[in-house]
Formats: structure tokens, C-alpha cells, sequence
């Protein structure tokens, strides 16, 4: 029987069945696996499943029965390439599963901003509304979204669908152009520094390469708007996160709100202390309907690759 292995099955959760993947073989699952712990996991695996625990030539050294290894995600940064492809090896991703989930984010976010939701419940917790003289309180901002302008920075799948809530909203929407990179030819889209300059708000959603890691760092920030709220639900080191708290702690811009880390579970950083950043636990995917969308895209690239078709759907290095 097919031996399947999920090393990090804390990321998929308790409460999703995995009876999809489980008619393809046996599965032996673990909630979570260290670097030292992964070769003798995946030794005798067919069919490997991780998230975010890496798969390179150390960890494939004495797996002599991997054939596929499956991404719990649609980034794939956490295995290498050229290693599996070297031993015959194939690597899969699950596209799109998420995209309607990490938009919901990053309007959660912004809705919490600009009405000031989580100022005005804090307030009103420690007894501010119960000794006001008026019946309503206006110590915090409150701000239309429409006419406002939403600056999306990676125009994929989730890119897409922010734009088309923002649209919704009333927003104006631009896009930037990155360094080195081809682009649709669209007539809202303008180079990088120019989008920061126009946008009140900025969502990030590139994947991360050599060219986007530290894309907003200190020159990036200061062509923000005083006024403008960066989100990042894409991955942490396309921010530099130590240029980011100085922008944030001298007001250079309005509020950040962040779902990842440059290292996640992140170590102690000065940015939690301060009162205008948001700050999230990389949940921006992790709906339990997303997380089903994953399991059925686990399941089917099995299921193809079961049928003799996994190049149509494989990772190129």
C-alpha cells in the first residue's frame, strides 16, 4: 500500500477530513517535524505532504520510495527543486485555494483601520462611552473607503480578487510594476515608487524571489503617504521589518498591518509594542473552507499523479 506522510499536519487542522487523501493509501501523520526529525520520517514515504517543513537533498538521501512530494501551499520556497527533480522525484502545489480567504483579511484590516474598530472597543471596554456626555464618540478616525486609492503589489489570484472587493467599495485601484519583471500591459498600472505615492493603502500579495525580499524597506516607505496603511499577507521578507518599525514609530506612515513574519513563529521585536500596527498570526489562508479547497488540491494531484499524468502539474526548477 502507498505510504503516505504529512509532516506538519498542525497546519491543515483537526477539523478537516482527510478521508480524500487517505482513499490513495495509508497515511502516517505528524503535527509537526524538525529538520533533524525529517529524513527518518520520509525514509520509506511514497508521497510526502508539508507545509512549511523543508525537503532537500539531506532529507531525500534515504528516500529510496519517494516519488511526489505535495506543498500544503501555493508557495513552494520550502523544497528543492533542483534535488527532487535530480532523483526522479516530482513536487506539487495547490493554487488559488486561498485567494477569496486572504482578501477577506486584508478588508478585515482595513475596515478595522479606517472605522478604528479595535480603538474604539478597547475605549469603550475600559469605561470611556459609559462616562461620555453625548450619546456617540468621535476620539478616533473614521474614514470613507470610497474615492480612496488601494495599491496592489502582485496582481495573481489574490491580487485579483482584493481588486474586485475594492471595487465594490468605490475605490480607485493601482498597480505597480515590478523590478525586473514582465507585466500585462494594463492603464492602471504605473512603476513601484509612483504607486506609493498615490496609494492610501498598500497590499502586498508578490510571491518572495531575490527581487521582492526587502521590495518596501526605509526608500520605499518614505515615499509613502503620512496618511497611508501598508498590509502584508504575502510572505515576511518582502518587508524589512526593522525599517518598518521605524517608519511606523516616527509616524512616517499611518499604520501597518502584517499576517507574516520575516521568521515565523517570529522572535521578540520592538513592532509589537506599538499601537499602530496590527498584527496577525499567518492566518490570512487558514479558513476552514480554504483549508478543505487545500485537501481536495492535495487529493487531486495525487489522484493525477496515481494516473501517470504528474507533468502536466509538476514544479519546474
Amino acid at each position: 500500500m502507498t505510504k503516505i506522510v504529512i509532516l506538519d499536519s498542525v497546519t491543515i487542522g483537526d477539523d478537516i477530513n482527510l478521508d480524500k487523501i487517505s482513499n490513495f493509501g495509508e497515511i502516517v501523520s505528524y503535527p509537526l517535524t524538525s529538520k533533524a526529525q525529517t529524513a527518518e520520517r520520509i525514509k520509506d514515504a511514497e508521497i510526502v505532504i508539508t507545509n512549511k517543513v523543508f525537503i532537500g537533498e539531506d532529507e531525500i538521501r534515504d528516500a529510496k520510495n519517494l516519488k511526489l512530494v505535495c506543498v500544503a501551499a501555493t508557495g513552494y520556497n520550502n523544497v528543492d527543486l533542483k534535488a527532487l527533480n535530480s532523483k526522479g522525484i516530482a513536487a506539487t502545489n495547490v493554487k488559488g485555494y486561498s485567494s477569496q480567504t486572504v482578501a477577506q483579511l486584508v478588508f478585515t484590516f482595513i475596515l478595522d483601520v479606517y472605522y478604528s474598530l479595535s480603538r474604539y472597543n478597547k475605549l469603550i471596554k475600559a469605561g470611556g462611552w459609559q462616562k461620555s456626555e453625548a450619546f456617540t464618540m468621535l476620539n478616533f478616525p473614521i474614514n470613507d473607503l470610497e474615492n480612496k486609492t488601494l495599491g496592489i503589489v502582485g496582481y495573481g489570484n489574490i491580487g485579483k480578487k482584493v481588486a474586485q472587493i475594492a471595487t465594490a467599495f468605490g475605490m480607485k485601484v493601482v498597480l505597480a510594476e515590478l523590478p525586473n519583471r514582465s507585466h500585462n500591459q494594463l492603464e492602471n498600472r504605473m512603476p513601484l515608487d509612483e504607486m506609493l505615492k498615490v496609494s492610501d493603502i498598500i497590499t502586498l500579495h508578490c510571491p518572495l524571489t531575490d527581487a521582492t525580499k526587502n521590495l518596501i524597506s526605509a526608500p520605499q516607505l518614505n515615499l509613502m503617504k503620512p496618511s497611508a496603511v501598508l498590509i502584508n499577507t504575502s510572505r515576511g521578507p518582502v518587508v524589512n521589518l526593522d525599517d518598518l518599525y521605524t517608519a511606523l514609530k516616527n509616524n512616517k506612515i499611518r499604520h501597518a498591518c502584517i499576517d507574516v513574519m520575516p521568521q515565523e513563529p517570529p522572535q521578540q521585536h520592538p513592532i509589537f509594542q506599538l499601537e499602530n500596527v496590527t498584527i496577525t498570526p499567518h492566518i490570512g489562508w487558514a479558513s476552514k473552507e480554504s483549508r478543505e479547497r487545500l485537501v481536495e488540491g492535495i487529493a487531486n494531484n495525487i489522484r493525477i499523479y496515481k494516473n501517470g499524468d504528474i507533468d502536466s502539474i509538476k514544479l519546474k526548477s
